[in-house]
C-alpha cells in the first residue's frame, strides 16, 4: 500500500476554533468567512491572521471596505490579540480602494497577484470580497463573466502557494447560488440572532475539505480578547456504560432519604429534586455535595439562583469558599448551554469532580434566554447525557407550583430526563402547612412509595415519620421525627 499524502494543518490556538475545524486550517486552502453584517467576520479574520503570522509565515491583508484601513485598525487594536510589532514586519495591509475605482476586475486581479508575488506571503486575506464584485459593474450584470472571474481567482490563489481567506457579507439564501461557495475549500458561516433583547452569535463550519469538522452551530462570544468559540458538545458513545451493580450507590447526604431510595443514588444517575419555593431543594443539594466531600468525591455546582456572593446556604458558601466545591459563574442572562457545559467540564476536570449540581432548571431556562423552550429541553437532555455518560452523578433542582391538592411534578416535560425524581411539597394538617417528601421514581430499582414528613433544621433536611403512620389527625399531636440527617 502506498503512503498517502498528509496535508499540514495550521493551528490557530484561538479558543474553540481548531476543535470545530477538525484540527486547524489545511495549508494552501482557500477559505471563505461569510455571514451577515456585524457578525464578527473581520474580527475573526484579524484574530486568525495575528495567530498564524510570523517572520517565517508572513501575511497580506487586502482591504476593499468603504472605510479606510486605518479606521479598521484603530478598532482592531482594542483587542488583546493585536500585536503592533507584527504590522509592516510579518503583516502588511494594502488598501484596494484606488484600484476599485476603475471598475475593471481584470486590472484589480492583476494588481492583487502582483502584490502577492512581490511579497511572497503564506497567508492572504481579502476583505471584503463582495465589495470587489459590487465595484465591478461588468460582473454584476453578467453571471457568466462573474463565474469566469471567480474561477480565474481560484486558479490564481492556487498558484500563490498561500492559505487564502476571503471575507464577505452573504445572506443564507445566497449560499447555494454563489459560485464562490462551490470552489472554496473551507466555508465558515457566522450569524447573529436577536432574541428577547439578547444577541446570540453562532458559527458553523459549512465545508472543510479533507478533514472531519464538528457539525452543527457553535455559540461564540466576542470579548476584549477577541472571539471565543464554545464547540457544541456531543455524547461520546465510545465511553463504557456504568452498570448499576458494578457502579455502586452514593449517599445523598441524608440517611433516611437513602433508605427511601432503596440504598442511595446509583452512580452516574441524574436526580431531579422538585418542590415549591422554600421547600429546601437547595439545602438537599448542599447535603449531596457535602456527602461527596466526606466520601472523597469533589463536586461542582452551577447556581442560577444566586451569584457567588449571594449563596444563602451557609454550609454551601463555606464549601465553595474553601475550594472543596467548584462554583460555575452562570449569573449572566445571555449564556448558551454549550458555554455552560464548557465551563462545567473544565471545572470538573480541574477538580476531578464526581458530583454535579444544577440549581435550578427554572433559573437555567431564564439564563438561556436566547433559546426556545423546545431547544432548551433538547439541549438540557444533551447536557445531562454527556455528564452522566462520564460517570458523573447529577442532581438538579426545579421549581414546582404546589397547588396543595395535586401531585403535578412533570416540570414542563423535563422529568423524563431524570433517572430519579424526589418530590417535596406542602400539605395542610390541623390548620398548618407541613412539609412532606416522596421518591417518585428510581430507574431500574425498587424504592419507598411513602410520603414522609420532614423539617429543615440548621440548614439540613431531617426526615421523619411516614404520613401513613401519622396519628395526630385524631390526637392533635404531630408525629415525632424518626429520620437521621448526615
Amino acid at each position: 500500500m502506498r503512503n498517502s499524502f498528509r496535508i499540514k494543518r495550521l493551528v490557530t490556538a484561538i479558543p474553540g476554533l481548531d476543535t470545530v475545524l477538525g484540527g486547524g486550517f489545511p495549508e494552501y486552502s482557500f477559505n471563505l468567512l461569510a455571514g451577515s453584517p456585524g457578525s464578527g467576520k473581520t474580527t475573526l479574520a484579524h484574530q486568525i491572521m495575528f495567530a498564524l503570522a510570523s517572520p517565517q509565515r508572513s501575511a497580506i491583508y487586502f482591504t476593499a471596505l468603504g472605510e479606510p484601513p486605518l479606521k479598521t485598525l484603530r478598532y482592531q487594536q482594542q483587542f488583546s490579540f493585536f500585536d503592533p510589532h507584527q504590522v509592516n514586519r510579518s503583516i502588511k495591509f494594502i488598501n484596494l480602494a484606488p484600484e476599485l475605482l476603475s471598475g475593471d476586475h481584470v486590472q484589480l486581479l492583476n494588481y492583487i497577484s502582483e502584490q502577492v508575488q512581490r511579497f511572497g506571503p503564506a497567508l492572504v486575506f481579502i476583505d471584503s470580497f463582495r465589495s470587489i464584485l459590487r465595484a465591478s459593474s461588468d460582473l454584476q450584470h453578467n453571471s457568466r463573466r462573474l463565474q469566469q472571474f471567480i474561477q480565474q481567482l481560484g486558479v490564481q490563489m492556487t498558484s500563490w502557494q498561500a492559505t487564502t481567506f476571503l471575507i464577505g457579507e452573504y445572506e443564507a439564501p445566497q449560499v447555494e447560488s454563489s459560485t464562490i461557495f462551490t470552489i472554496a475549500d473551507g466555508i465558515l458561516w457566522l450569524s447573529q440572532l436577536n432574541h428577547r433583547d439578547t444577541l446570540i452569535r453562532k458559527i458553523q463550519i459549512i465545508k472543510m475539505r479533507g478533514q472531519a469538522q464538528s457539525l452543527g452551530k457553535h455559540h461564540f462570544r466576542i470579548s476584549d480578547d477577541g472571539i471565543t468559540i464554545y464547540p457544541r458538545a456531543v455524547l461520546d458513545h465510545t465511553l463504557p456504560a456504568l452498570p448499576i451493580g458494578e457502579a455502586g450507590r452514593l449517599s445523598s447526604g441524608i440517611a433516611a432519604l437513602d433508605t427511601m431510595l432503596g440504598g442511595g443514588i446509583p452512580r452516574g444517575y441524574a436526580v431531579l429534586v422538585v418542590g415549591p419555593s422554600g421547600a429546601g431543594k437547595s439545602i438537599c443539594a448542599s447535603q449531596f455535595l457535602h456527602a461527596g466531600i466526606e466520601a472523597g468525591e469533589p463536586g461542582v455546582i452551577a447556581s442560577f439562583e444566586k451569584g457567588p456572593e449571594q449563596l444563602l446556604n451557609r454550609r454551601l458558601h463555606q464549601m465553595v469558599a474553601s475550594g472543596q466545591v467548584g462554583l460555575i459563574d452562570t449569573f449572566r442572562l445571555d449564556l448558551s448551554l454549550d458555554e455552560i457545559l464548557h465551563n462545567l467540564l473544565s471545572r470538573i476536570q480541574q477538580m476531578q469532580a464526581r458530583r454535579v449540581v444544577i440549581d435550578s432548571l427554572s433559573g437555567c431556562e431564564l439564563a438561556l434566554a436566547g433559546q426556545l423552550r423546545a431547544d432548551f429541553r433538547e439541549n438540557l437532555s444533551r447536557l445531562i447525557s454527556i455528564l452522566t455518560s462520564r460517570g458523573l452523578t447529577v442532581l438538579m433542582t426545579a421549581e414546582l407550583e404546589d397547588r396543595y391538592g395535586s401531585l403535578s411534578f412533570n416540570v414542563d416535560g423535563n422529568a423524563i430526563m431524570a433517572d430519579i425524581i424526589i418530590m417535596q411539597r406542602y400539605i395542610e394538617l390541623n390548620g398548618a402547612l407541613q412539609r412532606v417528601i416522596a421518591v417518585i421514581k428510581v430507574r431500574g430499582s425498587d424504592h419507598s412509595k411513602a410520603l414522609h414528613f420532614y423539617q429543615v433544621e440548621q440548614e439540613q433536611l431531617v426526615i421523619g415519620a411516614a404520613l401513613s403512620d401519622y396519628r395526630g389527625i385524631l390526637t392533635g399531636q404531630p408525629a415525632a421525627a424518626t429520620g437521621q440527617n448526615s
